[in-house]
């Protein structure tokens, strides 16, 4: 609103500009609203007691927030609330990512500390202004406060819509509280005008104010300044608000400011008391929650792509000093970068965070980003670089592409770590940093797995033991003991009671039958099913006897122990999808065969809660970083040949709404990003349990598939000699041998053919090596395309990290961009067919078999689990990674050979059965020379070598 000086005094109309700059909020919310129809400002107003015109304050606030479409939450606590209760409260609320903005009404009881309380809010939500770190700002030219004080910003606000200037003049401000005077005389100095701040020691007053141009008076005394101390024509703005007794008014009184009103015959512009500095404060209170959601919305709407730098060697260093010498990002600035809240991830040390399921619920409304799947050849020994392809992809994506990616890969096991194969974090410059945390203990899952795994184990046994030296009446005493007369239920036991069909809750209702029933499980000790892990080689612990000490009573049975991550337990991380989920999962896995051939379950055992307390972290994936500083979850490690070998549900949903287009807004080339996840070994075998188990479990799509491939292994399944790790590479796979690399991509044409028979398109990455030739790599991107690959291309990530794979960046991002009428996703079997037809479709669809045998025990198995309802589930075959067929040695494409199922197991938590295809070990061995013998640590700098 322009308004030129003249003689009569204009009114300063506080109440006119808020009703127009509240008129003009709500019109931008509803605006931003219909753009983003998951954007909601909400402030929470926090009240302590019961003050009356405290609740009046907070009604005015909440009716205004109403009209301008801000959603308003008014928290009452209780007036003998103690400092530390309403801490804990404030910081719950400061870590609610859905809260824009925080205020405190004052006053509070004497109790409590006003200065304290106003410093525990966030100062990216305290939008009253009073934060120390935002008064702080003002006074640095360089920088900007999140935001103004209310009260001095609607002043400011007061005189830009009258046009009246400030630049230039002099002002002075009466009054230097936190709230008004200080950042009132920053901000004007801020805008150019000369400032004079004065206070109750200021000498002379009068005279100070006869100077000013501008004066703002806020020292809460009704008529300080006199109406003679003002310059003729000065721009006069009363924040005061006084009560002054006066009995000629019908209440007894009126409200005054800190100026006379006098004043207004020697003022050009003035605000009047009441309607003037009030209603702008409460208006600028909205200002700054609206600019703190939009704030938010945008933060949040988009992760900040900060790449870390690589400085590329040549020759390229071992993976261990490659990784030394890249220092990471802190991990609270990587979680920054993706808009985590800090109560959504919880810091491992410097560059590791458990990220909370609670993102997901947080961001539902969001679209996912591009679901990539990698994936691989047939391998040799030595493996094809699948996990250095998947992290090289991702840093090419977000730091050469400028795209937001996230990596999602499994969690190594030590087994291969310090056997042959070594760790899993990549390779070369492309790799999850640090790589010595990711390949060693991490945050513990593994752990987790192991003890919840061997507690299952040692109570399995138990309960056989105790149930073979007690009475029924004595296993129940113990099972349910009374405490001051009274028997209970554990929760877990309620479960068993409704599994019986016994509808009781009261332990002494039960009769002697139902006792009997519920305390005896009646174990058949030759169908204990659960065996023991660790995750460690040991060949002499596959096979074992147990209970031999003479405490045991004879109870000796024979058993073994398979690694950690064939554990069932892990493949119930791996799968599922929330921590209710995983304790329903965790209950209903198959320990024994009780001695009537029924299932006994953990729920049965009674340790379902216990077991879902070892694991209530490692639910949460674990937020690492590659190299150049994109985003990576390492989460679950489930083996893909005794396995269904992939990482978790949870990190790449997680991930895909992190990277998502914001809610409500369509995915598309531009505002979505790319989740890459690695299916373990080949297509066959990691790929078609990707397909069949986790995006069956998950509910999710991909987006496309990348076949990682070697001229090494084509040239290998040409009929190439042997690759056996720790000798040489034979002639054929150093030199250029092009029929030889015709004859091995049937391979690969096989696994194309396979990602295309369930609808998705297939782009090659050709994982160049040094000794690869030109014409070599040029033949594979020419099969590959004739045989229906989207693109083939090589990429050297080892070498160059991200930079060596910016053209198969390009490749993912054409192709998750190309228009589709319709995804042509589909599963590769019906889970309702019978076991034996999921079976046949797998064997004769993806690995080309002609037929397929099944041994007198996998046919009793087959009977056994129809008839106890167990057939509806996907299989996962248990199978070697080096052929289409159960023998490692028929190489290239074999079709038409018999594929023998010499057993079937269930599990139930994962909620898949398994045939054992040929002899599959599930504890590995250590070689004649393993890894370890290279790994050790600097006792003076605490640096660890050799590990890769």
């Amino acid at each position: 609103m322009a308004v030129s000086p003249q003689s009569a005094c204009i009114r300063l109309d506080g109440k006119e500009i808020s009703q127009q700059v509240r008129d003009e909020l709500a019109a931008t919310v509803a605006a931003f609203k219909k753009e983003h129809p998951a954007f909601a400002p909400r402030l929470v107003a926090i009240q302590v007691g019961t003050r009356s015109d405290s609740s009046l304050y907070v009604r005015q606030k909440a009716k205004a927030c109403t009209e301008a479409g801000i959603e308003f939450d008014h928290i009452q606590l209780p007036e003998d609330i103690q400092q530390a209760e309403l801490d804990a409260r404030l910081n719950q609320i400061n870590n609610d990512p859905a809260v824009h903005g925080i205020i405190v009404q004052l006053p509070v009881p004497e109790h409590l500390s006003t200065r304290h309380i106003v410093h525990s809010i966030r100062p990216e939500k305290d939008v009253d202004g009073f934060h120390a770190e935002n008064i702080g700002h003002l006074s640095k030219r360089a920088t900007e406060p999140f935001f103004y004080s209310c009260t001095p910003l609607g002043c400011v606000e007061l005189l830009r819509r009258y046009s009246i200037p400030v630049a230039g003049r002099d002002a002075v401000v009466v009054g230097r509280s936190d709230i008004v005077g200080s950042p009132m005389a920053m901000m004007l100095s801020n805008l150019d005008a000369t400032v004079t701040l004065c206070h109750k020691a200021t000498s002379d007053l009068a005279a100070k104010v006869r100077q000013a141009d501008i004066l703002v008076v806020a020292v809460g005394s009704p008529e300080a300044i006199k109406a003679e101390w003002i310059k003729p024509g000065a721009v006069v703005i009363d924040v005061g608000m006084n009560y002054k007794a006066d009995p000629t008014k019908k209440a007894g009184y009126r409200w005054v400011g800190d100026v006379e009103a006098a004043a207004a015959d020697r003022a050009s512009y003035m605000t009047p008391v009441p309607g003037g500095v009030g209603p702008m404060t409460v208006a600028m209170l909205l200002s700054n929650v609206v600019a703190s959601a939009v704030r938010s919305f945008e933060a949040s709407s988009r992760i900040a792509i900060v790449p870390n730098p690589l400085k590329l060697q040549d020759p390229v260093p071992s993976d261990i000093d490659i990784a030394a010498a890249q220092p990471p990002k802190p991990i609270a600035q990587l979680a920054s970068e993706l808009n985590l809240a800090a109560a959504e991830f919880e810091p491992y040390g410097k560059y590791a965070a458990k990220v909370t399921l609670d993102v997901t619920e947080r961001l539902k409304g969001n679209g996912d980003g591009h679901y990539v799947v990698v994936t691989g050849i047939s391998p040799t020994p030595l493996g094809e670089g699948k996990s250095t392809v998947s992290i090289g992809l991702a840093q090419a994506l977000y730091a050469h592409l400028k795209r937001p990616a996230f990596a999602c890969v499994r969690q190594p096991s030590q087994g291969p770590t310090f056997g042959i194969k070594g760790g899993a974090a990549g390779g070369g410059y492309s790799q999850v940093t640090p790589m010595t945390a990711m390949n060693l203990h991490l945050t513990g899952d593994i752990h987790a797995i192991a003890a919840a795994n061997n507690l299952v184990a040692a109570a399995v046994d138990a309960r056989f033991f105790h149930e073979s030296t007690q009475t029924d009446a004595q296993l129940f005493s113990r099972l349910c003991p009374a405490k001051k007369g009274q028997r209970r239920f554990a929760d877990v036991m309620l479960r068993r009671l409704r599994k019986l069909g016994i509808d009781k809750t009261n332990p002494d209702d039960l009769t002697p039958d139902e006792v009997s029933r519920f305390v005896r499980l009646d174990i058949d000790q030759d169908q204990i099913m659960w065996r023991r892990v660790l995750d460690t080689n040991d060949r002499f612990l596959r096979e074992i006897t147990i209970g031999e000490a003479a405490t045991e009573r004879g109870m000796s049975r024979k058993t073994g122990f398979d690694i950690a991550v064939a554990s069932e337990i892990m493949a119930v991380l791996a799968l599922t999808t929330s921590l209710a989920d995983m304790r329903e999962r965790l209950g209903r896995m198959v320990v024994a065969l009780s001695k009537q051939g029924e299932p006994i379950t953990c729920d049965d055992i009674g340790i379902t809660g216990a077991l879902t307390v070892l694991m209530k972290d490692a639910i949460s994936p674990t937020l690492m970083q590659t190299l150049e500083g994109s985003p990576v979850f390492v989460h679950a490690g489930p083996f893909a040949n005794i396995a269904h070998g992939n990482s978790s549900i949870v990190a790449d949903r997680i991930a895909l709404k992190l990277v998502g287009a914001p809610a409500g807004e369509p995915v598309t080339a531009d505002n979505a990003g790319y989740v890459v996840t690695e299916a373990g070994f080949g297509a066959d075998i990691g790929f078609e349990k990707f397909v069949n188990i986790k995006c069956r479990a998950s509910g999710l799509v991909p987006s496309a598939a990348v076949i990682v491939a070697t001229i090494r292994a084509l040239k290998m399944h040409g009929g190439g000699p042997d690759v056996v790790p720790g000798r040489p590479l034979a002639d054929e796979y150093t030199q250029e041998n092009l029929e030889l690399l015709e004859r091995g991509f049937a391979n690969l044409r096989r696994h194309i053919e396979n990602v295309s028979a369930v609808g998705l398109p297939a782009i090659v990455a050709i994982n160049a090596f040094a000794t690869d030739t030109p014409a070599e790599l040029e033949l594979v991107r020419r099969l590959s395309r004739e045989a229906g690959a989207y693109d083939a291309v090589p990429a050297h990530l080892w070498a160059k990290g991200g930079a060596g794979a910016v053209e198969l960046a390009e490749a993912v991002v054409r192709c998750c961009s190309a228009p589709r009428a319709d995804s042509r996703f589909r599963f590769l079997y019906d889970h309702n067919l019978p076991i034996k037809a999921k079976i046949e479709a797998i064997a004769k669809q993806f690995y080309r078999a002609g037929s397929v045998s099944f041994s007198a025990e996998a046919e009793r198995k087959i009977e056994q689990f129809t008839r106890s309802g167990w057939d509806k589930m996907p299989v996962c075959m248990a199978k070697t990674q080096y052929s289409f067929s159960a023998d490692p040695a028929l190489k290239g494409a074999p079709e038409g050979f018999d594929l023998p199922i010499r057993d079937i197991r269930a599990s139930l938590g994962a909620g898949f059965v398994y045939p054992l295809c040929g002899a599959m070990q599930t504890l590995p061995g250590l070689p004649t020379r393993p890894c370890f013998y290279d790994i050790d640590i600097d006792a003076e700098s605490g640096d660890i070598r050799g590990l890769f």
